[in-house]
């Protein structure tokens, strides 16, 4: 009977009243054991939400361009059939440790981990020598659909996704990440003003950007995409540009200076939040490409610029909100708008289009 089951060396656990099971599964029997809830079903005769096949690329990518370093976290699955768990010992510190023997008639539930499981399928594809490694699996009892979809939620009712900027302080993969880091070490304006866990600043805070807003404006500024290759130019080109600007806005150059507490520049200006450092990275990228061998003097207008967050005239429905500042994209476009205007920098036919959904055509607008 040996051949018509799956036997599995597992760990037996017990939680809430009811035993579980950890095992190692080989990656090229996640695909024909693990099956999904029929897409067509309905939600409440679903375990699982519907797969975002969208994702599963990039989860494969990873895999594949980094076969030596990928980590993936435990397959959290239930199995509905009657199992068998055969311990070394009935007694003792062994008794937890044995074969887990599930019929090959039984069925397979992931309640977390579907775009892993989906993601290992496709990699296997193009490199098959991956299947003989395994990822680790908790199993389940299935006791009905109900239960099922009561697993599902408690894992993930608690689950918090790490911030954006923490992502990017432990990501040593992406060379953007690496990039924005040594900006934070090197450029005034960012070092020791940086914060590099949260992607929100408290109005207390004594730092001005987050990490993550750091990285996002040298994004745009390189106009390059993440895991890009970053030179040893674009490196260069990044620091001198923030430090440049750091320089030329006044309330930057008494913030590095320690002449004005970033609490004050974040109520009270416009360029201390992430919308403008976005928009002011926008606007870079443009600029290097037109002047690429003068711009460190074509950001002279920035210092005549009125960032004030009363000059909603200006600001107002770009950088703002109803006096509140926004993140959204269009904001962010508008607001590099208005610093591209002010650096005489032509606007492309699409960043054109969005002036007409101002109240005033940015050139009746208060600047300086």
């Amino acid at each position: 009977m040996e051949a018509f089951n799956y036997q599995f060396t597992a760990l037996r656990g017990m939680q809430a009243g009811r035993e579980y099971y950890l095992v190692m599964c080989p990656l090229k029997l996640i695909p024909k054991i693990f099956l999904f809830d029929e897409d067509e079903l309905p939600p409440e005769l679903r375990a699982q939400r519907i797969l975002n096949r969208a994702r599963v690329p990039e989860i494969a990518r990873y895999i594949l361009e980094n076969p030596t370093e990928y980590v993936f976290s435990s397959i959290t699955a239930s199995i509905d059939g009657d199992i068998q768990f055969d311990p070394l010992e009935q007694h003792g510190q062994n008794r937890n440790i044995g074969t887990l023997i599930v019929p090959m008639t039984a069925r397979f539930l992931i309640n977390d981990g579907q775009h892993r499981r989906a993601a290992i399928e496709e990699a296997l594809k193009e490199n098959p020598h991956l299947g003989d490694e395994t990822v680790s699996v908790v199993f389940f009892v299935d006791a009905g659909l109900e239960r099922s979809q009561q697993v599902f939620a408690d894992l993930n009712k608690h689950a918090v996704r790490p911030t954006r900027s923490i992502g990017i302080l432990y990501d040593k993969r992406d060379p953007l990440a690496r990039l924005a880091l040594s900006l934070v070490d090197t450029v005034p304006i960012f070092r020791g003003l940086t914060e590099t866990e949260k992607t929100t600043i408290s109005n207390r805070s004594v730092k001005l950007f987050t990490l993550s807003a750091i990285y996002q404006a040298t994004q745009a500024l390189l106009l390059k995409g993440r895991g890009a290759d970053i030179t040893r130019n674009d490196q260069v080109l990044a620091c001198d540009y923030w430090s440049v600007l750091g320089e030329t806005i006044l309330e930057w150059r008494l913030i590095i200076r320690r002449e004005m507490n970033a609490a004050s520049l974040r109520n009270d200006y416009v360029h201390a939040h992430g919308v403008a450092l976005h928009a002011l990275g926008i606007a870079g990228h443009t600029l290097v490409t037109t002047y690429p061998d003068s711009w460190k003097e074509q950001v002279a207008p920035l210092a005549q610029m009125d960032w004030r967050r009363v000059n909603t005239k200006l600001w107002e429905g770009r950088a703002m909100e109803h006096g509140k500042m926004s993140k959204a994209g269009l904001n962010v476009n508008l607001t590099a708008n208005a610093i591209k205007q002010a650096l005489k920098l032509p606007l492309s036919a699409e960043e054109a289009e969005m002036e007409p959904k101002m109240d005033k055509p940015l050139e009746m607008r208060s600047v300086g």
